[in-house]
């Protein structure tokens, strides 16, 4: 192999390239890795990139593996509001009654605490998983890759591979061109809407949502969200695509911050592929293993050279390693080029992984949110008691010279069923609650009951005591809340 490339006098990788390309180099890890990988130098061809990309259709493992994972998700995401628990949509974001269902599980805004440690449980889970597999979340699970590649496929049979697009692109305007690109775009607008639809359906019930959408039968504020969400979704997938993963989305941003040295990420073995340049099959050279064929880029999403090294712009979806496996295979020589690797890697250095800070202060952040979350919903109650005293008097006597105090409770059933409680207090010897004690109230619904408490014994203290009130489920007497409150008297 020729090394012309490598500069013993260099102690960093150098990559020599033009203004626009330089800003393409992004991230690289900290960690101290071996001098010689550290020591390696490309040689880097200009190539005029096209101003739109359209990227070349790529089948290989990964990519089987990302369309199994997208399809799993997007059904998933359609199917969810259609499931059903005891008679009822199992997950629901009701925005009217301010409650979100999960299966048997009501969360009310007081609740929603329980929903924060979840989202950042999540948090700490994808910074787990970057520190090892890098930005395998952006190449495998993001929505915006998932619709982004449906919208790509539409446009691919209608219009064509990536250079019947680019042909198209510069066409002029003429019948055929318009039918194609109409075609696409209703395609496209039909999708979105779907889209809409399926996002909305976490809000309002499932069931009726679609046929109303298309019907044009729905109320103005849940068809102006439908729309709202369909045209981002246009917009994004059919027409942002890359430039939301290049300059919209943060975590592109901040993920350098969770990289180290061990970290997984489709990687170019320049020490392999340099020095790069065409050839014949078959053919005997003293060039590296790297056949310039330019695939990489034609499939890349984002339509960066990976070979340039680690970019913040790369996804990570393999699409560049599946096509140069496919060309190392037609040249005969071995597969992974471009892998999945990681500087140690690259470098041929074994690190234990349960020693990186990182991947292990990560995993024990997500165990311990985890934790929270289990104490929180363990402590979470099917009843809300709230007591409010009468403003117009602390205390009165009545009729029979018994001091009476006057309350108003709000009593609301955080379950999805109806329900019969039981009203008592703590003292029901010394204080008798001169109400109803055996109250119906509907599922999700709160109830306002004024209630009249009376001093039925003398008490030693003077001035006010202590009185607890306690509320229960009659067919569940483990379920109950208490709250105190203050009896006053002379």
């Amino acid at each position: 192999m020729n090394n012309s490339a490598f500069n013993p006098n260099n102690n960093k990788v150098k990559y020599h390239l033009d203004a626009k390309q330089t800003s393409s180099v992004a991230i690289s890890s900290s960690e101290k890795v071996s001098h010689k990988y550290q020591q390696q130098a490309i040689k880097v061809k200009n190539i005029d990139t096209p101003k739109k990309i359209h990227i070349k259709s790529q089948k290989g493992r990964y990519q089987r593996l990302r369309s199994i994972f997208n399809s799993f998700l997007i059904v998933l995401f359609f199917a969810i509001p259609f499931i059903q628990y005891q008679g009822q949509q199992a997950i629901l974001f009701d925005l009217e009654l301010q409650q979100f269902r999960f299966f048997g599980t009501t969360l009310w805004p007081q609740d929603f605490t329980l929903l924060a440690w979840v989202f950042i449980a999540a948090a700490f889970l994808l910074f787990f998983i970057t520190v090892f597999w890098g930005r395998i979340w952006c190449g495998y699970l993001c929505p915006q890759t998932a619709w982004s590649f449906i919208y790509i496929w539409i446009e691919e049979k209608i219009e064509g591979s990536s250079n019947k697009r680019h042909a198209l692109d510069k066409a002029k305007w003429h019948p055929q061109k318009l039918l194609k690109r109409g075609s696409k775009h209703l395609s496209w607008a039909l999708v979105a809407l779907i889209t809409g639809c399926g996002f909305i359906a976490y809000f309002v019930p499932a069931n009726q949502l679609y046929y109303d959408v298309f019907s044009f039968n729905t109320s103005f504020w849940v068809g102006a969200w439908v729309w709202f969400f369909a045209a981002c979704t246009y917009l994004n997938a059919g027409w942002m695509r890359e430039q939301m993963c290049l300059h919209c989305c943060p975590y592109a941003r901040f993920q350098s911050a969770m990289y180290d040295a061990n970290t997984l990420a489709v990687t170019y073995d320049a020490t392999r592929g340099e020095s790069r340049g065409p050839r014949k099959r078959n053919q005997a050279t003293e060039l590296g293993d790297c056949v310039d064929c330019h695939l990489c880029v034609d499939v890349c999403p984002t339509g960066i050279d990976i070979r340039n090294g680690l970019q913040y712009e790369c996804i990570n979806c393999g699409a560049c390693a599946d096509a140069c496996d496919e060309t190392m295979g037609k040249f005969g020589y071995q597969t992974g080029l471009i892998r999945y690797s990681s500087e140690n890697a690259m470098a041929g250095l074994t690190v234990n992984r349960f020693k990186s800070l990182k991947f292990v202060g990560y995993g024990l952040a997500f165990v311990a949110v985890l934790a929270i979350f289990a104490v929180d919903l363990q402590q979470k109650s099917a009843i809300e008691l709230n007591i409010l005293r009468d403003r117009q008097a602390l205390y009165r006597e009545n009729n029979e010279a018994q001091i009476e105090n006057s309350y108003t409770l709000k009593i609301r059933n955080k379950t999805q069923q109806d329900r019969n409680y039981e009203l008592a207090t703590t003292a029901n010897q010394t204080y008798v609650i001169n109400s109803e004690t055996e109250l119906f109230i509907k599922a999700g619904e709160q109830l306002t009951y004024p209630i009249t408490i009376v001093q039925a014994a003398p008490v030693d203290t003077q001035g006010f005591s202590k009185l607890t009130l306690i509320v229960q489920d009659i067919s569940d007497y483990s379920q109950l809340v208490a709250q105190d409150t203050n009896f006053y008297r002379p």
